[in-house]
């Protein structure tokens, strides 16, 4: 080197310095005695200094340097990654004599940081989608347009049914993929000529040969002169979709089977009040079928005027029972025919997932019948208080005219008497016989008040104590229910009828459940037996209610004794009752439990039967 110009010298330095890899020379002994102005760039200024200071900061030489076999002669070209100045070079190093005969090795240092760096991440985004390729949830393929797979994931093995991938890409695909063969050329006659497919359903067949219903999403391939060479992309299972959708069919059968099977009237209108819903109760209740309203008419209809509008208006407002809910209440409606239905409605307004008003719906009960039998139980109730009434008043009208007897009696003797001891024609006997007529007059007064204060007897004659005791109860029946008080039965079979008068024995029945209800105000069970016994029929009345206090079981039975409020009544109805049941030779038994029930036993003779209960004492028998 020392015999070349300074000219060639400074040529060659500009050439070395516009390579843009760096460039270095040592000697044997290590020693840098060149650096180009990229190795300058890359590891700093080491001139004079040895090799493995500046390349790897180092006390030591490099790991990978081989300078001992490049001095004998031999080339290398490796890569390297050098952590000090965290790069990756391409390193190659070469021997060189300089004019003298001295070897030096040559290295140069090719960066390729960049390049290593680009091939890890195109390596980690194909080993990424090969991942995904293999554990995606869904069958991805790559075909051949003939009908061969060249590829496929593990999820379109499972869900084919395959458990080797080397099987699977034998197969035919027209005939042992596709369940109908035409769905193969309807497939490829759409994507080749649109380029793709998107959500085709088809039915696929699994090795065993079920039916799997699959949805495709799918495009071609091309080769490099644009020809179609096959198809690829993903196949997913609809096995569980169809499911679903078979079980929300069965679940949206099933609430229709609800609305169309529930014993209330359910409707339904959009907010343009045409009708949507119309069950079968309504059809009952109102008398127009689903097919006449559905789609066809306005909610308005069935509503008196204007009525409908209110409750829309009532349904918009928070102040009755809130936003979007129209309480139950008494809502009036119009039959088919014109007729007028007394019920109960309860409404609300339907909302989309938005929160806006989508539609509404109500349930109409039906209470004509209820509300009839209501008022014949109320007639029938106000009839008993008037027996009631009437009944204490004839009884004190008799006590009255009883002990205005005895003295009218007395007055009438003595009378007698005085008129033995005065002449006829005496002034004083003329005053005595007017007195003893005026008092004649108000004995028959008397006798007249004793005889209106005994109604005249009930006709009486053979009846069946069930057939009253049903009647009795099936006109409770839903008065009952809505007190949550629920009726058992317990009839003996083949019972003898008793010579009752009907009437009467309604009165006493009708008391006997009337109590029974009010003495279970939270609810409870009524159970009513009949049966036959030593020539008697038993109806025996058992509620699960309050009870009677000890201290006044012995007096349920006098008049005008009550624990009820005056507006239920006067304390007149058991001692009617008693009255009723002694006067057709029978008796009242009553046991009692305080906060456990009550029980009562009417004993009444049998038709057949001449016995005639004892009359032991005016009361009834009472167990405590």
């Amino acid at each position: 080197m020392g015999r070349e110009t300074d000219k060639e010298k400074a040529m060659l330095a500009s050439v070395l310095n516009a390579i843009e890899n760096g460039i270095y020379v040592i000697s044997r002994d290590f020693t840098v005695t060149y650096m180009n102005d990229k190795m300058v760039e890359m590891f700093g200024q080491g001139l004079g200094r040895k090799c493995y200071e500046v390349i790897n900061k180092s006390n030591a030489l490099c790991p990978w340097c081989r300078s001992d076999r490049v001095f004998a002669g031999e080339s290398f070209h490796r890569e390297v990654y050098i952590p000090k100045v965290d790069r990756t070079f391409e390193i190659t190093s070469s021997p060189f004599k300089d004019l003298d005969g001295e070897i030096f090795k040559l290295g140069i240092y090719h960066d390729i940081t960049r390049r290593k760096q680009h091939e890890a991440r195109l390596k980690s985004s194909v080993e990424d989608y090969r991942r995904i390729f293999e554990h995606v949830a869904v069958g991805v393929y790559i075909s051949t347009k003939e009908g061969k797979f060249v590829d496929a994931n593990q999820a379109m093995l499972d869900m084919l049914g395959y458990s080797s991938k080397e099987e699977f890409l034998q197969i035919d695909i027209i005939k042992d993929l596709y369940l109908f063969p035409e769905d193969r050329r309807m497939f490829q006659e759409m994507i080749e000529r649109d380029g793709r497919v998107v959500d085709y359903e088809v039915q696929f067949k699994r090795k065993d040969g079920s039916p799997i219903p699959v949805l495709m999403t799918s495009h071609v391939r091309y080769d490099h002169q644009g020809n179609v060479i096959g198809y690829e992309g993903i196949n997913v299972d609809q096995t569980q979709r169809y499911r679903m959708e078979r079980k929300l069919r069965e679940a949206h059968d099933f609430m229709n089977k609800i609305v169309q099977s529930a014993p209330i009237s359910i409707m339904a209108a959009d907010l343009s009040g045409n009708i949507i819903i119309w069950n079968k109760a309504a059809e009952r209740t109102l008398g127009y079928t689903s097919a006449e309203v559905i789609g066809k008419m306005h909610i308005t209809k069935v509503y008196p005027e204007g009525r409908a509008y209110e409750i829309m208006k009532v349904l918009r407002s928070t102040e009755e029972g809130g936003l979007g809910v129209f309480p139950p209440q008494p809502v009036l409606y119009v039959r088919r025919d014109g007729k007028i239905i007394e019920g109960h409605l309860s409404a609300a307004m339907i909302y989309d997932d938005d929160g806006n008003e989508a539609a509404t719906v109500g349930s109409f009960v039906d209470l004509t019948e209820r509300i009839e039998m209501e008022r014949a139980l109320s007639k029938t109730q106000e009839q008993l208080l008037q027996s009631e009434k009437l009944a204490a008043m004839g009884r004190l009208t008799s006590q009255v005219a009883h002990e205005l007897n005895n003295p009218l009696y007395g007055i009438m003797n003595t009378l007698e008497l005085l008129k033995t001891e005065i002449p006829r024609e005496n002034k004083r006997r003329k005053l005595l016989d007017m007195s003893l007529s005026e008092i004649v007059r108000l004995a028959d007064m008397l006798k007249k008040m004793l005889s209106f204060s005994k109604p005249e007897q009930e006709i009486k004659r053979p009846v069946n104590v069930v057939t009253i005791v049903d009647e009795i109860l099936m006109l409770h029946e839903k008065q009952l229910q809505e007190h949550s008080i629920k009726i058992k039965t317990d009839y003996a079979e083949k019972l003898e009828d008793v010579y009752a008068s009907t009437n009467q024995l309604r009165q006493v029945f009708l008391n006997m459940v009337s109590n029974a209800r009010d003495a279970m105000p939270e609810g409870g069970t009524l159970t009513v037996r009949i049966y036959a016994k030593a020539g008697f029929v038993t109806i025996e009345f058992a509620d699960t209610g309050v009870g009677i206090a000890k201290d006044n079981l012995d007096k349920i039975f006098d008049s005008f004794f009550t624990t009820k409020s005056s507006v239920k009544g006067v304390g007149l109805g058991l001692s009617v009752c008693y009255g009723f049941i002694k006067d057709h030779g029978g008796d009242i038994k009553v046991d009692s439990r305080q906060g456990e029930g009550t029980t009562f036993r009417i004993l009444l003779p049998v038709e057949s039967s001449s016995k005639v209960f004892p009359k032991k004492s005016d009361k009834p028998s009472i167990n405590i």
